[in-house]
């Protein structure tokens, strides 16, 4: 194992001397444990880029007159209305905690939604319904459990939602008339992750998605008069399924996204009666992503993602061979509907120089410059977006010649410059070309280049790129970041003496291994929410998510794989981290449980090492409200300042 190749190097080099801890202090819900005062000229320095803004797409009113948008312009994200392009923006609700999910009744009269919300970052969501009429909000779940709003019925009046109500555990489904939560009706007792996903036109079937990994899923059909649940595809081989599958307007079919017989996902329509499949993007060497249907179910859309970038496909269902690529900026998009009409598409773009804003595709015009109107244009804090860094997308080669894609993003100020190396969570997520502001930040401000690598393990580039880090294989992901340290050694403009890491949740723990595997080479590391003993946080994460982490980082009640997972865990090998630490955790996180980043900070400080420590009592996996989000930007400045930059 890497580590334990290392450990006889490591124990036998000096620790180098640290200055003493700042005493910790205590200011509203955030707790500083070793991190000293931030001084006001870090503060105002940033203090444009912690006031950017993004706006994303939230759904259509039911008349296609106007759409709903997620944006900040308090603490948190609350959902707003956008009647047009360039429209003000009017606010539709008005909570202490961020809302999730808002939609109306695509059939209603526009006057409530329904939304989701939980309680300091638990993730525990509720579904509500807010009228906005009066403003007043019900509560339409039970109060503890954890929640998923699902589709609205055809008719409306409806929709599906899933739920650990009946025991903490297991996502059943549920039917509700949200003007009456007593109507909630159970349709499905399972065990594990379901979703519905669409209704039949009729409304008398519900198309579910069980989620088992990321490359195991299936799609099953239920009828929801006689319960009866019939699976579409069986199949001995796994096959990853999208979130994202439709039934065709007749109801005879279905759209869904999957990986078989394919390294790459691909968009396919199933007939139910006989199962033939048509595959409808055999010629596209990229993942398929998302998909939506139009109404009337003439139209079809489509996003690829091609290493990291995002094309965005309308085609006649009749005809799908014929589609066009919507003239779009080039970045990623995310969460697009056609409106009611079925003549519009609305989408979330991101783009490195922009930050997320809504865009109103005409689908007769999609291929021309003019087919796509920005309807937000969210402020940059004063900044001028002419400043910002395009990355460059470069390849890496690792230790057994695979090669690892990266974005690069370099300042303009002569170099060699000092890199911050930024790695994604998931561990199967993947660092995408869209708004940065965190790079920007460090890029334009304080001079730092920001390497974002997609190590093995990472999605977007194949099933089997995505399941090279599993199980026993962990270890191979740090070794990835070993490449990339060899690489910016190769840079002139990159001061390789001067590199930190930084990364949150499994990047978190990808930061704490690679302090251990490759501090020689490493300044500092800032962990955010990240796994420290693999034992403990598969003993601990929330029941809902248990197995599902399972199947990618091991069972750690197997022995033999319980005694690996305890031997790679940064807890266990703590003494070698010799160089400075910041640990930033969410008090309430379920994913990965605070004492995650108690038992590193106690480790590491025990065997001599520094660690500063930022504990947020009313946030979870993950930073939402924007004063701690400011403070914490802040802090890590001055973690870089005081220990990177010099």
């Amino acid at each position: 194992m890497l580590f334990a190749l290392l450990a006889a190097l490591a124990a036998a080099e000096p620790s180098p001397a640290l200055p003493a801890p700042a005493p910790p202090r205590v200011e509203g819900p955030l707790v500083f444990d070793g991190v000293p005062t931030v001084p006001d000229a870090i503060a105002e320095r940033a203090r444009p880029y912690n006031n950017l803004r993004s706006a994303s797409f939230g759904g259509w009113a039911p008349d296609g007159d106007g759409l709903l948008v997620d944006t900040r312009f308090g603490e948190t994200s609350q959902t707003h209305f956008v009647a047009g392009p360039g429209a003000a923006r009017r606010q539709l609700t008005f909570f202490t905690e961020p809302v999730r999910g808002a939609s109306f009744d695509p059939a209603g009269d526009g006057r409530s939604l329904v939304l989701a919300k939980d309680v300091g970052g638990a993730e525990n969501w509720q579904l509500y319904r807010t009228d906005l009429a009066t403003g007043r909000t019900t509560l339409l779940s039970d109060g503890a459990s954890r929640n998923e709003t699902g589709p609205w019925a055809t008719a409306g009046g409806r929709f599906a939602f899933s739920s650990t109500r009946r025991n903490r555990e297991d996502f059943d489904l549920y039917v509700m008339d949200p003007a009456d939560p007593a109507s909630a009706r159970l349709v499905l007792q399972v065990e594990g992750q379901w979703n519905a996903t669409d209704w039949s036109p009729d409304d008398t079937r519900l198309l579910v998605h069980h989620s088992v990994s990321v490359t195991a899923s299936s799609l099953h059909v239920l009828d929801l008069a006689t319960g009866a649940l019939r699976e579409l595809n069986p199949t001995a081989t796994p096959v990853a399924y999208g979130a994202d599958a439709t039934f065709t307007e007749d109801g005879r079919g279905v759209l869904y996204i999957s990986d078989q017989d394919s390294e790459y996902h691909r968009l396919v329509r199933q007939d139910l009666a006989t199962g033939e499949k048509t595959v409808l993007t055999p010629d596209l060497p990229w993942d398929v992503e998302a998909l939506a249907l139009s109404r009337d179910g003439a139209r079809l859309a489509f996003s690829v993602n091609e290493g990291g970038r995002s094309a965005l496909y309308l085609a006649p269902l009749a005809n799908p061979t014929r589609r066009v690529r919507v003239a779009l900026p080039p970045g990623v998009v995310s969460g697009f509907a056609f409106d009611p009409a079925g003549e519009r598409v609305a989408v979330t773009l991101s783009t490195a120089n922009s930050p997320a804003d809504v865009y109103v595709v005409d689908v007769r015009r999609a291929p021309r410059p003019d087919g796509a109107v920005r309807w937000t244009e969210s402020e940059v804090g004063g900044l001028d977006p002419t400043t910002f860094v395009t990355p460059d997308l470069v390849e890496v080669t690792s230790f057994d010649g695979l090669k690892i894609p990266a974005f690069v993003y370099r300042p303009r100020t002569a170099g060699p410059v000092p890199v911050v190396i930024s790695i994604h969570g998931g561990p199967e997520g993947q660092t995408r070309d869209s708004f940065n502001a965190t790079a920007q930040y460090f890029v334009n401000e304080l001079g730092l280049a920001v390497v974002a690598p997609n190590v093995r393990g990472s999605t977007g580039y194949g099933k089997t790129y995505v399941a090279l880090d599993n199980g026993m294989k962990r270890e191979d992901s740090v070794q990835d970041i070993g490449a990339v340290l060899d690489w910016i050694a190769t840079q002139p403009g990159l001061d390789a003496s001067r590199v930190a890491v930084m990364g949150g949740s499994y990047g978190g723990y990808m930061v704490l291994a690679s302090l251990i595997a490759h501090g020689d080479r490493l300044r500092c590391g800032v962990d955010s929410v990240g796994i420290s003993n693999f034992v403990t946080f598969l003993e601990h994460t929330e029941a809902y998510r248990r197995d599902l982490r399972r199947v990618e980082y091991g069972d750690e009640r197997d022995p033999e794989m319980r005694a690996f997972l305890q031997s790679i865990s940064p807890t266990t090998n703590a003494a070698r981290i010799r160089d400075p630490l910041f640990v930033v955790q969410g008090r309430n996180d379920p994913r990965v449980p605070v004492a995650e980043a108690e038992q590193i900070v106690a480790t590491v400080r025990a065997q001599g090492g520094l660690a500063w420590y930022l504990l947020a009592n009313d946030e979870g996996h993950g930073f939402r409200r924007k004063s701690n989000r400011d403070a914490l930007n802040n802090a890590i400045t001055l973690f870089f300042q005081t220990y990177l930059v010099p």
